[in-house]
């Protein structure tokens, strides 16, 4: 069996984390380490799926519903506008293998973020 992803410790309340959103399949937190003004994850419940490509072609339903919830967000802490990310992979800066989007907002005009 493996270890519990950080995400789920943080879910399960083992890990002190500030939550922004709920719903029965996802939770949203904000990053430890924020690359932007407003820099929060949106995490499903499940850690069946380890990046964004195992959800897509498994569960594109709650694939939908985490990009729905990153709108939901950057409405209500920012503009509205944002930058979505999901990093695929320990190349790509995938360093927690529960599959999760940054949600990246007030972000200065011309300044990209990347990890």
């Amino acid at each position: 069996m493996t270890e519990p992803s950080i995400f789920t410790r943080i879910l399960n309340g083992e890990i002190p984390g500030e939550f922004v959103a709920q719903t029965d399949h996802l939770f949203a937190i904000r990053d430890i380490n924020p690359q932007a003004p407003v820099h929060v994850l949106v995490i499903p419940k499940t850690e069946q799926y380890r990046d964004v490509t195992e959800l897509a072609a498994a569960d594109p339903g709650l694939m939908a519903e985490m990009v729905a919830m990153a709108k939901q967000i950057a409405v209500e802490l920012a503009n509205g506008e944002y930058r979505l990310i999901f990093n695929n992979g320990a190349s790509a800066a995938q360093s927690v293998f529960h599959v999760h989007a940054h949600v990246l907002a007030g972000i200065e005009e011309n300044k990209l973020v990347g990890f």
